[in-house]
């Protein structure tokens, strides 16, 4: 009589955990996507299977991202996240301002020294270099060769003889 009870007993406890044993996947996933909804989280899927949400998707940027994943491991009932939501790629930097032409590169620095009152120097420019030629006073060498540095250029072959 006693097994009888104990087994009576054992079969309606075990009915009755089963019965309150736990949400579906079906229940845990649609519980996190109403989750993500509410919190406003858009660009994120979620997926549940065994009690583990998995979620995918691309955002922004971490913090919605984060924001995904901490609301979804606040649905009761769900034992893990694999968070495999991405961030959308960073925007290039700004282009850089574009390279003086030659051209413009050779007028700035034939600008500078006529400014300094020098004549006698040729100012050749390829690709950003610039190559000085002729003939200068010693003590006014630096002077020119400050000119063609600060016109922003990549070299400055100095060529220059002193008298």
């Amino acid at each position: 009589m006693k097994i009888k009870i104990f087994t009576v007993f054992a079969l309606a406890a075990a009915l009755f955990l089963s019965a309150c044993g736990g949400k579906s996947d079906a229940d845990l996933q649609k519980a996190a996507s109403d989750k993500l909804a509410a919190e406003k989280v858009a660009g994120v899927t979620v997926a549940v299977k065994d009690g583990v949400a998995t979620l995918t998707g691309e955002v922004a940027d971490i913090t919605v991202k984060n924001k995904a994943a901490g609301a979804v491991k606040g649905v009761e009932g769900i034992k893990s996240v694999d968070d495999k939501v991405t961030t959308k790629p960073l925007p290039p930097p700004p282009a850089a301002e574009q390279p003086q032409s030659d051209p413009m590169i050779k007028g700035v620095i034939e600008e500078g020294i006529k400014k300094l009152g020098l004549s006698g120097i040729t100012v050749a420019v390829k690709d950003g270099e610039v190559t000085l030629t002729g003939t200068v006073a010693k003590d006014r060498l630096a002077e020119v060769v400050k000119v063609a540095m600060e016109a922003d250029v990549k070299k400055v072959n100095n060529q220059l003889k002193t008298k």
